[in-house]
């Protein structure tokens, strides 16, 4: 199994980035991916999360209708829009992978990780 995500940088408040994280090792279809955040001294949140199975999406509260995740399928690729970022916005984002659609939110869920790319908003 491999989960690469890419796309991180910085940029200034207001901006937008899109991450992507590229599978490949399992079969795609089959897969919940999730972005998820660490900000330096918090735990490791849920951003946004897909499931290839029913295409059900979860957005955290603190995304909605600033982030869009989405998906394709040729490339086992999932993309995460961010616009209207803000400093808080900052952390290491990492995408994960879990067979199922069940408990898309929940970290532990999650079988297999990438390394993460980071993320920097400027004020």
């Amino acid at each position: 199994v491999r989960i690469v995500e890419s796309g991180g940088g910085v940029v200034q408040a207001g901006g937008s980035l899109r991450l992507s994280c590229a599978t490949s090792g399992f079969t795609f279809g089959d897969y919940t991916i999730g972005w998820f955040r660490q900000a330096p001294g918090k735990e490791r949140e849920a951003v946004s999360c897909l499931s290839n199975r029913d295409g059900i999406r979860y957005y955290a509260d603190s995304v909605k209708g600033r982030f869009t995740i989405s998906r394709d399928n040729a490339k086992n690729t999932v993309y995460l829009q961010m616009n209207s970022l803000k400093p808080e916005d900052t952390a290491v984002y990492y995408c994960a992978a879990h067979v199922g659609a069940q408990a898309m939110g929940v970290t532990n869920e999650y079988d297999y990780w990438g390394q993460g790319t980071q993320v920097t908003v400027s004020s």
